[in-house]
C-alpha cells in the first residue's frame, strides 16, 4: 500500500479521473473553508461523502465533538481502507447512493451535515439526481450540505434542491474550488 495520500490519490486519478475529480487531494485552505460553515458545538450526525484520502475528513476530526457520530463513504476500497486506519473513531460505508439506509444501519434517521467532495458534474444526470435526493433526505430539516466544485456548473440543480447560502471561491486549492453550503428546503 502507498504511505503518500497524494501519491494515492493520483493514482486513483490516473485510473478513474470521473470517479476522483482531481489530481492531488484538496487543500487545508478549502477544507477549512467547507468545515468553517458548520456550528461544531451542536453538530451530532456528520457525513462525508467522497472522502478520498481523508484532507476533509482531518479537519472534520480536529473539530468534531467527541460524542458525535460521523461517517465517511469512499467507494474506492483502497482508499476507504486508508481511512479506516487514519480515522478508525468513524464509521466508514462505501457507496454514497445508498446513503439514507446506511444511516438507518446506524440508528441514524437524519444528519446535521453532510460535507461532499464528490465531483458532482462528472457524473451522469441520473446518478446527480440520486446522490442530490439521497442527501436532501438525509438531513435534518435546517441542515446543511456542504460541497466542493470546480466550476458553478452545479449552482443550477443545487439551487432547485437546497436554498444556497453562499458560494465562495477559494484560489488556493488545486485547481481553485467554489464551496457551496446549502440549507435544506423547507417542504
Amino acid at each position: 500500500m502507498i504511505n503518500n495520500h497524494s501519491l494515492l490519490f493520483l493514482k486513483k486519478f490516473i485510473f478513474n479521473p470521473k470517479d476522483v475529480g482531481s489530481v492531488i487531494p484538496s487543500s487545508s485552505f478549502l477544507a477549512n473553508n467547507m468545515v468553517a460553515a458548520a456550528m461544531w458545538e451542536q453538530a451530532e450526525t456528520i457525513v462525508e461523502i467522497g472522502s478520498g484520502t481523508g484532507a476533509i475528513t482531518q479537519v472534520i476530526a480536529n473539530r468534531v465533538k467527541s460524542e458525535s457520530k460521523v461517517i465517511l463513504f469512499e467507494k474506492d476500497e483502497e482508499m476507504g481502507q486508508r481511512l479506516q486506519l487514519d480515522f478508525p473513531q468513524f464509521i466508514r460505508e462505501s457507496n454514497a447512493l445508498e446513503l439514507v439506509s446506511k444511516l438507518k444501519k446506524h440508528n441514524i434517521q437524519e444528519v446535521d451535515y453532510i460535507f461532499s467532495g464528490l465531483p458532482f458534474y462528472n457524473f451522469s444526470p441520473v446518478m446527480r439526481n440520486q446522490l442530490i435526493s439521497q442527501c436532501k433526505e438525509a438531513l435534518k430539516p435546517c441542515g446543511k450540505f456542504i460541497a466542493f466544485q470546480y466550476s458553478l456548473q452545479m449552482k443550477k440543480m443545487l439551487s432547485e434542491h437546497f436554498e444556497i447560502e453562499s458560494i465562495s471561491l477559494v484560489p488556493l486549492n488545486i485547481p481553485p474550488a467554489f464551496v457551496y453550503v446549502c440549507k435544506k428546503l423547507k417542504n
